[in-house]
C-alpha cells in the first residue's frame, strides 16, 4: 500500500520533531548551539544566531537570620518578532514573595498584588492590547511561573522578583538555600495528585499568538552580601565553587565562574566562632497594626545514654532517582545499616510504583541480618514511578517493639504530586513513630520533605553530593541517637499569633524558629519542654530586637499564617472560608499565594495590532546527576529507544521526499 505523500510528510515532521528534542539537548551539552534561549541558523551558515535569550541574576542580602532576595530576569529579543517569554521559577517554599518590578527601556513599572483570576485577566488583556506586561503566579508552594509579554524586536525587558526568607541554623552552622531547578513530580499510577492543589489557572497566550514551544534552560549568576552579626570561622558552599571577599563587617560572596548552569540548587553555609554562638536571636518589624517578630532559640543539649531504637529505612528507587541520586541514596542506607548497634532493631523497604520489604517486620541488628539488607540495597536500580504512600503505610503498620524508640527514615528526592494525601497519613497513621526525611540529589523537593518531617515530628536533612553522604548520614544518626526535647509549650502575650502554632520536637543541633504577631505592649514570653532527664524553661524578651528592625518579618509571618490556613484544607476546613481569609492576608501584606499573583502593566500600547505575539517557554535545567526522561512509570531507556526509532522513521520519509522534490531550501531552528 502506498502512503499518500501529505500524510507521510506530516508524520515525518512530527516524528523528527520528537527526535530533535533529544538531539537539541545533546547539542547543548556538546556546545554545538547556544546554551540558553532560542536560536536560528540558515543551512550552510557558520553558526547559530541568538534570537531570544534569558539571563538570570540573583542578589541575596543577608542580615543576621533574615535574607532579602532579588531575582532579575533579563529577556533579550534579537529577533524580528514581538515576543512573550515564560519561565518556571523555583523558590524556597517558606519564602514570602512580595515584590515585582518591570523595567522597559528607561521606564520602571511597580507591580501590585491582585486576586489570581483578576491578575491573569489583567495580564492577558494587556498582552492582547500590545502593552508590555509581567505576571508572577504560584503553581505550587515552591514553584512560580513568570511571564513577560510584548518584548519588541531588538529590545530587552527586565523583571525583578523580590522575596524574603529565613536563614536556618543546623548542626552548628547557618545555612541558606536557593532553588534553581526541580524534579518534575510523578503523576499517575495508584496515587492520585491532590485535587485542586494550587490550581494555577495560568493566563492564556492572546488568541492571535504563535506558540514557539520550549527553549533551553538559562544560566545564572549570583551575588551575596552577608552581614552575619557575629564573628565567623568559615564560609563555604557545598554546591558551587565560590569566592569570598571581606569588606569590614560584611562578606561579599560570588560564584567562581561568571555564569553557571542552573542544574542544581545553590547552598551557602557559614559557621560562627564557638564562643559566640547565640542562644536567642530576635528580629522585629513594627507596623501600624502590630509588632511582628522572628525568634530563633537554640535550647541546651546534654549527652544522654543511647536508647534502643527501631529504625525503618524507606528508600526511593523510582526513575527520578536515576544516576547520582540513586548512588547517594544507596550509600546513605548502607552507612546507616553499618552504624546500627547490637541493641537496635531495623527493617528496609524500597519503593517505586511498587514496594518490597527485606523483612516482614523489624529484626535484630545481627551481622547476618545487616549483611542481607546491605546486599539487597546494593542491588537496587532506579526505574518506575514514585508512589510513596503504600510503603509508608507498611512502615508505620509493622509490629512495634515497645522497649524501642521507632524512627522511620525516608530517603527520596520528593518527586511526588499527592502531598496532602501523604501528610494526612503521616499525621494520623504514624502512631508513636517519628519520621525523618532525607532529601537526595542536586534539586530535591524541599517543600514536601520539610512538611513531612514537621508533621512526622522528626527532622530533615539533605545529601547533595556523594562526598557528603558520610557527614550528613552521621549527623542524622546523631540526631536519632539523641532523644528530642519534647512536649514544647509556649506562653505568649495575650492576643499574640504564633506560627508554627504547634511547636515541633527538637533534635540535636536543631533550633526553634517562630514567627509572631504581637499586640502593642507585648514584651515577655516563655518556653518550656522536657527530655528523658531534662526539664527546660526559657524566658523570651520580645521588647527589644537583638539586631536592628528588619523589613520582611511581617511578610514572613503572613506567609506562615497563609501556609497554616492552606494546610487546614486537608483537615476538612471550608475551602470558601480559607480562600477568603488567605485573600485578606495576602492583599493586606502584599504577598503572592494560592489565590493571589503579582502583576505589572505598562500603560503604553507598543505592539501594532496587526502583528502577532510569539510565545516561548524557557525550560528548567535537568537536575545535575539525573537524566532526562528519568521520572515516571516508564524508564528513560525505553523512551530514548522510542525517540531514536521515531527519528529513524522520520529520516527515511524525509529522504524519500527529498528524492521526489529536489532543491528544497531549508532553515534549521534550535531551542
Amino acid at each position: 500500500m502506498q502512503i499518500p505523500r501529505s500524510i507521510a510528510l506530516v508524520f515525518a515532521r512530527r516524528a523528527l520533531g520528537a527526535a530533535l528534542l533529544l538531539a537539541c539537548s545533546l547539542a547543548q551539552a556538546d556546545g554545538l548551539a547556544p546554551a540558553d534561549g532560542l536560536a536560528l541558523r540558515a543551512e550552510g551558515a557558520d553558526g547559530w544566531q541568538a534570537a531570544f535569550a534569558l539571563e538570570t541574576h540573583v542578589d541575596l542580602r543577608v542580615r543576621g537570620l533574615m535574607t532579602e532576595v532579588r531575582v532579575r530576569h533579563r529577556f533579550s529579543n534579537a529577533s524580528h518578532e514581538w515576543m512573550e517569554g515564560r519561565y518556571r521559577l523555583p523558590l524556597p517554599d517558606e519564602a514570602a514573595v512580595g515584590r515585582l518590578r518591570m523595567r522597559v527601556g528607561e521606564r520602571l513599572i511597580e507591580g501590585e498584588v491582585q486576586e489570581k483570576q483578576q491578575a491573569a485577566a489583567t495580564y492577558a488583556a494587556a498582552a492582547s492590547e500590545g502593552r508590555t506586561a509581567g505576571l508572577v503566579e504560584r503553581e505550587r508552594p515552591n514553584l512560580f511561573q513568570t511571564r513577560v509579554a510584548n518584548i519588541g524586536p531588538g529590545e530587552t525587558v527586565e523583571i525583578e522578583i523580590g522575596y524574603w526568607q529565613k536563614v536556618r541554623w543546623q548542626d552548628g552552622r547557618f545555612t541558606l538555600g536557593l532553588p534553581l531547578t526541580f524534579v518534575p513530580p510523578y503523576r499517575g499510577g495508584g496515587e492520585q495528585a491532590d485535587a485542586g492543589l494550587d490550581d494555577p489557572q495560568p493566563a492564556d497566550v492572546p488568541a492571535q499568538g504563535i506558540a514557539l514551544g520550549s527553549a533551553a534552560a538559562p544560566k545564572f549568576s549570583l551575588g551575596v552580601d552577608l552581614e552575619a552579626g557575629l564573628p565567623l570561622i568559615g564560609i563555604d558552599s557545598p554546591s558551587h565553587a565560590i569566592t569570598v571577599r571581606r569588606e569590614g563587617e560584611r562578606h561579599r560572596i560570588e560564584l567562581a565562574a561568571t555564569r553557571v548552569d542552573s542544574d542544581r540548587d545553590f547552598a551557602l553555609r557559614w559557621a560562627p566562632q564557638p564562643s559566640a554562638q547565640p542562644q536567642q536571636a530576635l528580629f522585629v518589624e513594627d507596623r501600624a497594626d502590630a509588632r511582628y517578630a522572628f525568634l530563633t532559640l537554640i535550647p541546651p543539649t546534654r549527652p544522654v545514654a543511647p536508647v534502643p531504637r527501631e529504625l525503618i529505612l524507606v528508600v526511593d528507587n523510582s526513575g527520578s532517582m536515576h544516576g547520582a541520586s540513586m548512588a547517594q541514596a544507596k550509600a546513605a542506607v548502607d552507612r546507616a545499616l553499618a552504624g546500627l548497634r547490637a541493641s537496635d532493631r531495623f527493617a528496609v523497604i524500597r519503593f517505586d510504583h511498587r514496594f518490597e520489604s527485606v523483612f516482614p517486620q523489624p529484626v535484630e541488628a545481627s551481622a547476618a541480618h545487616v549483611a542481607r539488607a546491605r546486599g539487597f540495597v546494593q542491588g537496587l536500580m532506579a526505574e518506575g514511578g514514585t508512589e510513596m504512600l503504600a510503603p509508608l503505610i507498611e512502615a508505620f503498620a509493622m509490629p512495634a517493639t515497645p522497649s524501642h524508640l521507632r524512627q522511620v527514615v525516608l530517603i527520596t528526592d520528593g518527586a511526588i504530586s499527592n502531598e496532602a494525601q501523604l501528610l494526612n497519613h503521616i499525621e494520623h497513621g504514624r502512631g508513636e513513630a517519628r519520621l525523618f526525611a532525607v532529601g537526595i540529589g542536586s534539586a530535591p523537593n524541599a517543600h514536601i520533605l520539610r512538611r513531612m518531617a514537621e508533621v512526622g515530628r522528626g527532622a530533615q536533612v539533605t545529601i547533595r553530593r556523594i562526598e557528603d553522604v558520610a557527614q550528613v548520614t552521621d549527623q542524622l544518626l546523631a540526631k536519632l541517637g539523641q532523644p528530642a526535647l519534647r512536649d514544647l509549650k509556649a506562653a505568649w502575650p495575650e492576643g499574640a499569633e504564633a506560627y508554627p502554632a504547634q511547636l515541633p520536637d527538637l533534635y540535636l543541633g536543631e533550633p526553634l524558629q517562630v514567627l509572631l504577631r504581637l499586640p502593642k505592649g507585648g514584651q515577655q514570653g516563655a518556653l518550656e519542654g522536657s527530655g528523658p532527664d531534662l526539664a527546660w524553661r526559657a524566658e523570651v524578651k520580645l521588647g527589644e530586637p537583638r539586631l536592628a528592625s528588619t523589613e520582611g518579618v511581617a511578610r514572613l509571618w503572613a506567609a506562615a499564617r497563609i501556609a497554616e490556613l492552606e494546610d487546614s484544607l486537608r483537615q476538612g476546613a471550608s475551602p470558601d472560608e480559607v480562600r477568603a481569609r488567605v485573600l485578606d492576608l495576602a492583599l493586606a501584606h502584599g504577598v503572592a499565594s494560592r489565590y493571589t499573583s503579582l502583576v505589572a502593566v505598562d500603560r503604553t500600547t507598543r505592539r501594532p495590532g496587526a502583528v502577532d505575539l510569539a510565545s516561548l517557554q524557557f525550560a528548567n535545567a535537568t537536575p545535575a546527576g539525573t537524566l532526562d526522561f528519568a521520572a515516571g512509570a516508564t524508564g528513560f531507556e525505553r523512551r530514548l529507544r522510542l525517540a531514536l526509532l521515531l527519528g529513524a522513521l522520520a529520516l527515511v520519509l524525509l529522504i524519500w521526499r527529498r528524492e521526489r522534490v529536489p532543491g528544497q531550501p531549508r532553515l534549521l531552528a534550535h531551542d
